[in-house]
């Protein structure tokens, strides 16, 4: 494990993989919804990531095991896990990360180090609320909104 207590205080502690695995289960199953093996497979390659990780360097990984792996298996397998909201896509990097409070209903904005590639969850219900405020005043209904700040983290700061 690495040391993240520098940044503990920014979000959510992750849990052990077998943890958030299992949590991850028991939320499909809630949902009438079968993580299969293969969907495990790439949660569990998403979660360890330390960072964003792209669905081709998923493949990589996948193909170790799973000769047969292919563009599709792990793209059907993202789409999969991002409805379930196991996961988010990180737009700007056409990344993935695993979800730090999966099962809730969040808004979700990214901090990501330009320097590190570190990216952190937010949930702030204020900045989402602020910008729903700000789209309904256009006239515009917001469903679905990903914030993602781009800057120098903390760890890249005091280098």
């Amino acid at each position: 494990m690495h040391d993240h207590s520098h940044h503990d205080h920014h979000h959510h502690h992750h849990a052990p993989l077998d943890t958030q695995l299992a949590e991850a289960e028991a939320l499909c199953r809630k949902s009438g919804a079968q993580l299969t093996p293969l969907r495990r497979q790439v949660l569990a390659l998403v979660l360890k990531a330390e960072q964003p990780v792209g669905a081709y360097a998923l493949l990589d990984q996948l193909k170790a095991e799973r000769a047969g792996a292919a563009p599709p298996t792990v793209y059907r397998a993202l789409d999969f896990l991002l409805e379930q909201g196991l996961i988010h896509r990180v737009e700007s990097l056409n990344a993935y990360v695993g979800c730090v409070s999966a099962g809730e209903q969040h808004a979700h904005q990214f901090l990501i180090c330009r320097d590190c590639g570190t990216t952190l969850e937010l949930s702030d219900a204020g900045i989402e609320a602020a910008l729903k405020a700000a789209a309904a005043r256009e006239g515009f209904s917001a469903l679905k909104m990903t914030v993602e700040i781009e800057g120098v983290c903390g760890n890249c700061q005091g280098a």
